[in-house]
């Protein structure tokens, strides 16, 4: 008879070899971990915040490969989150081929995915929510981070309408947002006259009046304590996204204007202050010593899990990840206007050991329903593990610049760094909606342009200020451009105009002349007049071609000076 020690081993490798969908693989998780043991947890205090964020749409389980890189610049190297790997593991002492360093990081991945299963689904979530607030009834505050309702193929078809009927079932007590508003104004004002709840961005300004657009912050009680919860969307929204979306609406950090908003929350007599924040992690670390009175930054947009708080001065710094991967939950000590004590847990929703709630599972199959057909259409099958995921390159981008080269017949492919998208271990077919899950955005055309080698290093220069400025403020999220055909080495160290050097064609590795003209496809530009093909048509063209994709490792890019 096998021992328990010898059934895992053997659980690990079945997964390994048949799949995150092999029953070996589901068992070996449940007899690894259960329900219970996700959600144990010693009470303290008398107010509990639960926080998800960067959930982009997911409403089902799937697969979710964390960065092997996650380079910091300036205060913030060497600090989490940008440690990745088995120096993460160290550092908050995790161990190897645990569920939490499959969930944390990228070690091993497609094996304890194996293991593991799939992460996520908000009817796993809405079994976690309810068993906290069972316990917790006069206690309990759920909020949401934003970019909750973007980057499926449901919501792009229901503009959103999906995860806002999901949102309200689930019991969400305020929110935040940023890729929401790339469905424009009107359709942004349409959803929240649906929403059930507050929708908070306090620093989002009409641009003839300067006037708030949005309410900035939201009154709770819970257990007696009363609680102001601020919201602060994301800052470079015009900037990162089509302005033509939003073309009324002003943003940025407006530093001032969250200090404001604290001072004039303690005034009204609240004794807990919480930021609802998609400013990004490094942004949130610089404001809170910077902005004074601020308890709690829940902060989102940069897709960072953190298994522990960060502390600047007096402000707590929660980081949830993304897509469903995490519910984090943070209770609080208040007592006389403060912070006396706190404790906190990052919960992996591994959604083989959580029973589904049944009220969320039934709304999630009858938004599904109307295009189950066409979600699970398979193109093809993946022979490599497909993630997007790291500072400079993942293999699903890789895919995504393959399938740019062929399709629109160019000499180089650009992707933007998005860090939404939904990960595939080898052997796994390819659906449809696996494509939209890293693809489906509001702005999708495939555009085929003439660009000159100096244009093309001004573009690669200017987004690599935006993830390395020493500065937090002047750092936007997202990883570095994808590129195709292209190859090149950066030094993040150094400053604008100096980061990118020895850019080379590929594969004949001829210098790229900045006076000469090659042939450009992409996508997701923000510019009005964009013309193309729909993305998602472009990749799954070639995936339907080739049948079967085997991406290798990309070593076009040199990383130097670090």
């Amino acid at each position: 008879m096998l021992s328990r020690r010898d059934f895992l081993q053997v659980s690990l490798a079945a997964g390994a070899i048949y799949g995150a969908g092999a029953p070996w693989g589901r068992l070996a998780a449940q007899q690894k971990l259960s329900q219970a043991d996700l959600l144990a947890f010693e009470p303290l205090g008398n107010v509990t915040l639960l926080h998800i964020t960067d959930i982009h749409a997911q409403l089902v389980p799937l697969y979710f490969r964390e960065p092997s890189i996650n380079i910091g610049v300036g205060e913030a190297s060497g600090l989490p989150p940008h440690i990745t790997g088995a120096a993460f593991l160290r550092k908050f002492g995790i161990a190897a081929g645990s569920a939490s360093a499959y969930a944390l990081t990228n070690q091993d991945f497609s094996a304890l995915a194996g293991a593991y299963g799939r992460v996520g689904g908000v009817d796993r979530i809405a079994t976690l929510l309810k068993s906290v607030r069972a316990a917790r009834p006069d206690n309990t505050l759920f909020l949401d981070g934003g970019d909750t309702w973007q980057g499926s193929y449901t919501s792009y078809r229901s503009q959103g309408a999906d995860m806002v009927q999901v949102m309200n079932a689930l019991g969400t007590d305020a929110m935040t947002a940023h890729w929401e508003f790339t469905y424009g104004t009107d359709r942004v004002q349409e959803l929240i006259e649906q929403i059930k709840f507050p929708f908070l961005a306090q620093n989002v300004r009409d641009t003839e009046w300067e006037e708030p657009v949005f309410d900035g912050t939201a009154f709770f009680e819970r257990s007696g304590v009363k609680i102001a919860v601020v919201g602060q969307a994301f800052p470079y929204t015009p900037v990162a996204n089509p302005r033509y979306k939003i073309p009324t609406w002003s943003f940025g950090i407006r530093e001032e204007a969250v200090q404001a908003q604290v001072d004039d929350a303690r005034a009204k007599g609240a004794e807990l202050i919480v930021l609802l924040s998609h400013n990004g992690f490094d942004v949130d670390r610089k404001l809170a010593g910077r902005v004074t009175g601020i308890d709690v930054i829940l902060t989102g947009h940069t897709h960072d899990a953190l298994p522990e708080a960060v502390k600047v001065g007096k402000t707590l710094l929660i980081a949830s990840g993304s897509h469903g991967k995490f519910l984090s939950r943070l209770d609080l000590d208040v007592r006389n206007g403060e912070v006396k004590g706190y404790r906190y847990k990052l919960i992996p929703v591994l959604s083989d050991v959580i029973t589904p709630d049944p009220e969320i599972a039934a709304l999630v199959k009858e938004v599904r329903a109307p295009h189950q057909e066409e979600l699970k259409r398979v193109l093809g099958t993946t022979g490599s593990l497909l993630y997007r995921r790291g500072n400079f390159n993942g293999t699903l981008d890789d895919l995504i610049c393959q399938a740019l080269l062929e399709q629109r017949d160019a000499q180089i492919a650009l992707s933007p760094g998005f860090r939404w998208g939904a990960s595939l271990l080898p052997g796994q077919d390819i659906t449809v909606e696996d494509i939209h899950n890293a693809t489906s955005i509001t702005y999708p055309a495939a555009y085929r342009n003439e660009m000159t080698g100096e244009f093309l290093k001004t573009v690669l220069e200017d987004v690599a200020d935006n993830l390395f400025n020493p500065d937090p403020y002047y750092q936007q999220g997202g990883d570095m451009v994808r590129v195709g055909g292209l190859g090149y080495t950066i030094d993040p160290s150094k400053t604008i105009g100096k980061r990118i050097s020895n850019m080379t064609s590929l594969p004949d590795g001829k210098p790229i002349e900045p006076g000469k003209t090659y042939t450009v496809a992409g996508w997701a530009s923000v510019n009005e007049a964009t013309e193309g093909p729909a993305i998602w048509d472009v990749v799954q063209s070639h995936v339907t071609r080739h049948k079967t994709v085997n991406v290798a490792p990309n070593n076009a890019v040199k990383v130097v000076g670090i």
